[in-house]
């Protein structure tokens, strides 16, 4: 664990000295803002939900996720220090934990300060909170596993911007999954819809907490996780 936490706290250090992550970070939090002034303060009459904020926020990770995790692992192919990390004493397993707990880390500084949306608009209504706290919840969990598919990406190349691209390709396609199963009709629209990125978060939008929906995007962060080291362990030995 201590290993772990030692990569963590250096990725970490990281997005602190890179430029990229501070435009990714400024980039979400104008963008979150627009899309909260055009919802509450443009529309009118004013809706107190912040399932509208949810909503929009997590669209704006499509484009912010890819930014924070391109470098992760596709930076150290580029210096030439991924000998020197592969070789090392090291599991692959605690490097690709230690980079994604970094992840995890800033996901949640990510929904903290969306939380400052919801506080806003309690001071015009009364929210509902299940509702609102599910809805969040479930952005979380859509944002880690966002971070786990672009920690896979970041394992593909040597080079951010490929890997960037790679990213939001990769969930672009698992986003638009609920679109493309909507024009399908039997079996295969729900076996087809269940694996969008967005389809699970209908419930926890409602305010319905189900176990299922929990269960995907955990799964679906682990097997990018799996595939990560897997990507590594080849390399290790190539």
């Amino acid at each position: 664990m201590r290993r772990i936490w030692a990569i963590c706290s250096k990725e970490l250090q990281m997005y602190f000295f890179s430029p990229i992550a501070y435009v990714a970070f400024a980039f979400y939090v104008l963008l979150s803002s627009f899309f909260f002034y055009i919802n509450f303060v443009v529309g009118q009459p004013p809706i107190v939900d912040a399932r509208s904020i949810v909503g929009n926020t997590s669209f704006v990770y499509l484009f912010i996720i890819p930014l924070l995790t391109m470098r992760l692992v596709a930076d150290e192919f580029r210096q030439g220090t991924d000998e020197l990390l592969l070789t090392s004493p090291t599991g692959i397993g605690e490097i690709v934990l230690g980079k994604y707990l970094s992840t995890f880390i800033v996901q949640v500084g990510l929904v903290a300060v969306s939380l400052i949306y919801p506080l806003i608009m309690s001071a015009f209504g009364t929210l509902d909170k299940p509702v609102t706290w599910l809805s969040y919840l479930g952005m979380f969990l859509l944002g880690c596993a966002m971070m786990a598919i672009g920690l896979f990406a970041s394992s593909l190349s040597n080079n951010q911007m490929v890997a960037g691209i790679a990213a939001f390709v990769i969930l672009l396609l698992l986003w638009l999954l609920d679109w493309v199963s909507s024009s399908m009709t039997g079996k295969l629209k729900d076996y087809v819809g269940q694996f969008s990125l967005t389809s699970h978060m209908g419930n926890l939008q409602k305010g319905v907490l189900h176990g299922g929906d929990i269960v995907f995007y955990v799964t679906l962060a682990a097997l990018f996780l799996v595939l990560s080291i897997q990507i590594l362990e080849r390399k290790r030995w190539r």
